[in-house]
């Protein structure tokens, strides 16, 4: 804890580069960000190391990594600067038209890819000086649990190295809050010529060859599990990290990729592929926003929540 004679020596914009350098793990980038040199960003984190007692931040060869002590620090200063900047903007309320923030969205490609463009597209007429940071947001490999499946997710949010998620889970921890973006389903990607596109049936699914999306190359999904509760199996010829890099695959082959459906509709055409509704269902979820409750505090994260939610209402 800061005593009283600590506090009457902190420079409150010794905590807005606490927080770029905990965002961007490297010196130079919150530099950039905070439109400063990178030695006055080291000079700075001088002064909270001497302040706080702790080195904060370990050079590695790609940037900075947070020592414990920083993490702790993350999430309550986060929360003083989201209502330090909630009070000063009552009296600047949030102009779009004029900002020139910088937003950082956390969501798996599959709909990271269907709502980048239309907010892009949004963005080049009414918030032109906006800038869109994505980050690529998997699920914990082998967890059951849905909450912890994305704990990587809400520690992220937690230290506002982002400042919204989209999730497809509704377990989600007390302290956020959680907005229904769109209800999302899979439907099956193939080649034109592929067979299956001409007279789609459970037989001739369950004999083609299958792509599976899969971070870790494990080539068991969701997809077994369904198929298995019905007494049905299928064969894995390949797995792939991304739902792009399957419609590529997909594209010059002979392989069938079940996809979430706003991803192959977005996407589908511009491969050649054809979009076919699955033999049997393959089970729907929510996509939610979700993001912390003190976040709401700032009027520019309101803003973008708000733009999200009416261009992808359900």
């Amino acid at each position: 804890m800061l005593n009283e004679i600590d506090l009457s020596r902190v420079d409150l914009n010794l905590m807005v580069l606490f927080e770029a350098v905990m965002r961007e793990r490297h010196v130079g980038r919150a530099a950039e960000r905070l439109h400063l040199t990178p030695s006055a960003v080291s000079h700075g984190i001088g002064r909270l190391r001497r302040l706080l007692n702790d080195p904060l931040f370990l050079k590695t060869p790609k940037g900075v990594t947070p020592t414990a002590r920083a993490s702790q620090l993350a999430s309550p200063i986060t929360e003083l600067l989201a209502r330090t900047r909630s009070v000063l903007s009552s009296a600047t309320p949030f102009d779009p038209a004029s900002t020139t923030r910088r937003f950082t969205i956390g969501a798996p490609d599959g709909s990271s890819a269907v709502l980048l463009l239309p907010l892009l597209d949004t963005l080049k007429t009414t918030a032109p000086g906006i800038e869109i940071s994505v980050r690529q947001l998997m699920p914990v490999a082998g967890e059951v649990s849905p909450e912890k499946a994305w704990r990587t997710a809400w520690s992220e949010l937690d230290a506002r190295e982002m400042d919204l998620a989209i999730v497809p889970t509704d377990s989600t921890p007390l302290r956020f809050s959680r907005h229904l973006l769109y209800d999302e389903d899979f439907v099956l990607v193939v080649r034109a010529g592929n067979p299956l596109a001409r007279k789609p049936s459970l037989k001739r699914y369950l004999e083609a060859r299958h792509l599976v999306v899969s971070i870790t190359g494990e080539p068991h999904g969701f997809v077994d599990a369904v198929l298995a509760s019905e007494g049905h199996s299928r064969r894995v010829a390949c797995t792939v990290p991304n739902f792009m890099f399957a419609l590529a695959v997909v594209a010059e082959s002979d392989l069938v990729c079940a996809v979430p459906r706003r991803f192959a509709h977005t996407h589908g055409a511009r491969f050649g592929l054809k979009v076919i509704e699955p033999p049997l269902p393959l089970g729907g979820f929510h996509m939610n926003l979700v993001l912390p409750e003190i976040a709401m505090m700032d009027g520019g994260v309101a803003w973008l929540v708000e733009l999200l939610l009416t261009q992808h209402k359900s």
